[in-house]
């Protein structure tokens, strides 16, 4: 008699960490998988952590970069089976917009085959995975916004003094 699948949960986190160049605005992604799968950084939430705090350690981690969380992006939730565990896997992943503060992508670690900056408009066609996608668009969206509201702030006249 086969055995039914066991039912997880999972909570991960992770982060878009961007820096802004003359050119355009650039994200950290990393591709697994061979360098078949590009996403973003993320790992699991370890005993004791908040989700933000494994953000930084996982953006880290995985891309060799210093970020520093500005606000929660959203949350992706996704099903996926453990083959050696016989169990469904319900992963929840909290997302976080993070500037960039310092560090290299050559430093990553073992756990991703290439960590790189993207341009932030080829990233959102370059991550394989839906989530991920939508975490970067709803990205993209904060930053031109964030960007949007520096530019109108600087024109604003200042008073006479």
């Amino acid at each position: 008699m086969i055995k039914p699948a066991t039912i997880k949960t999972q909570v991960s986190s992770g982060g878009v960490v961007f820096r802004v160049t003359a050119e355009h605005i650039e994200i950290a992604l990393v591709a697994v998988k061979n360098g078949t799968v590009w996403c973003l950084p993320k790992g699991i939430v370890e005993k004791g952590e908040k989700p933000e705090q494994t953000a930084v350690r996982e953006v880290r981690e995985e891309t060799g970069l210093e970020g520093r969380p500005l606000r929660k992006i959203g949350d992706i939730t996704y099903w996926y089976y453990i083959k050696d565990d016989n169990a469904k896997c319900r992963k929840t992943v909290h997302f976080y917009l993070m500037e960039y503060m310092g560090g290299t992508t050559d430093d990553h670690n073992w756990e991703v085959d290439f960590a790189e900056w993207v341009p932030l408009d080829q990233a959102v066609q370059r991550v394989s995975y839906k989530g991920d996608r939508e975490i970067v668009q709803k990205a993209k969206e904060m930053l031109s916004k964030t960007r949007q509201e520096s530019a109108a702030d600087s024109r604003q006249s200042t008073p006479d003094e």
